[in-house]
């Protein structure tokens, strides 16, 4: 029987506008009328991520990849870069002049592209780039040609003297062997083609969900998890309902126990009631 169910963001929980389908709201609310409890597990921040879920009302909250873990009312698990670490990407960073942003649990600092690229507006934007965007060149322009190179200076930001659980570095598919090479302490996932997510070494949504569930008492076979892209994949195999989205890359697809419509195509509805968590209604395509 499922008790938790727990939902990614972007590609899954809202559409491409940003916003969750009524049938999504709908089938969330149901849900939680059965006593389902229904959270996220996003690689994003918990800095205003109520306006990020488009204000629908969870439960529980695994933000930072599983990093940082809290209900409305008390944290439940939480885990940081020890100094020895953040030191090693710090010199990384400085020493590359990399793009990278630092999490803290009530901000985030670092590249001001960076920042801008965190920005509601410009999330809404991203899926206006091609697929063929080339990343890896505009990567290697950023570094070759800052025209003040002394910006980034990470060594020097406040932001340092707080706890960081996460740091997000732009950073094409191509190199992720040379990253697990020059970052051994880290663990390193994508969510999408732009940019990786450094965390805590052996993090990940899965861990976060696990140290979520020992609060509630529930085991992994009783949580249903959703997701359309790499960082998920360990969630999906890992619970007892793994749901991929249609939009999903073919290899995540091939991790979950289900594969459903799209984000775009009610595809949360149409899981829930093939899996009977909620009773079936009509809805047309938005």
């Amino acid at each position: 029987m499922i008790k938790i169910i727990f939902f990614d963001i972007d590609g899954t929980l809202v559409d491409r506008r940003a916003k969750a389908l009524d049938s999504t709201r709908k089938a969330i609310s149901q849900a939680q009328s059965q006593g389902i409890l229904c959270g996220v597990a996003t690689g994003r921040s918990p800095i205003h991520l109520s306006e990020q879920i488009d204000a629908l009302n969870f439960d529980v909250f695994v933000t930072y990849n599983g990093q940082l873990v809290y209900t409305k009312d008390e944290t439940l698990y939480e885990r940081i870069f020890s100094k020895e670490v953040l030191e090693q990407i710090v010199d990384f960073a400085d020493t590359g002049n990399r793009q990278l942003m630092f999490g803290g649990r009530l901000k985030m600092e670092g590249s001001s592209l960076m920042r801008f690229g965190q920005n509601s507006k410009a999330r809404k934007l991203v899926r206006f780039i091609p697929k063929w965007f080339p990343v890896a060149a505009a990567q290697n322009l950023l570094i070759k040609y800052r025209s003040v190179k002394e910006e980034c200076r990470y060594h020097e930001l406040n932001i340092l003297n707080e706890e960081i659980y996460q740091c997000v570095l732009l950073s094409s598919a191509e190199e992720m062997e040379d990253l697990n090479r020059q970052l051994p302490d880290c663990t390193i996932t994508r969510s999408n083609p732009y940019v990786v997510d450094i965390i805590p070494q052996g993090g990940s949504k899965l861990r976060g969900i696990m140290k979520c569930i020992e609060t509630f008492g529930f085991s992994l076979n009783e949580v249903m998890t959703f997701g359309d892209n790499w960082n998920d994949v360990e969630m999906l195999e890992g619970t007892g309902i793994g749901v991929a989205m249609g939009n999903a890359p073919d290899g995540v697809k091939a991790s979950a126990d289900f594969v459903t419509a799209t984000n775009e195509d009610h595809g949360i509805y149409q899981a829930m009631v093939h899996y009977k968590i909620i009773e079936e209604a009509v809805y047309e395509n938005r």
